[in-house]
């Protein structure tokens, strides 16, 4: 009995862990995406402010550096997550 059990989890688990590590990776995606994209308006805000002779140009650039960092993690998020539902 021990041993069929064995057998059905050595099938069933992987089969099972798949799908889980997809999701995974898609959810990942879409909240480092999301965090990508909220700072985007204060960026601008930033930037209008820059241009009326503000002082801005570090928030700006944290802005922008947060905003790709945060962006690219989320679309090598959804990649990763496509390249293991196609293996």
């Amino acid at each position: 009995m021990l041993l069929k059990a064995r057998r059905f989890l050595q099938h069933v688990v992987p089969a099972l862990i798949k799908p889980m590590r997809v999701l995974w990776n898609e959810m990942m995606g879409f909240v480092f995406i999301c965090l990508g994209l909220i700072p985007i308006p204060g960026g601008i805000t930033a930037y209008r402010e820059f241009q009326d002779g503000g002082e801005g140009l570090f928030r700006i650039l944290l802005t922008m550096l947060f905003s790709g960092v945060m962006l690219y993690f989320g679309i090598t998020s959804f990649l990763r997550a496509r390249k293991i539902s196609r293996s």
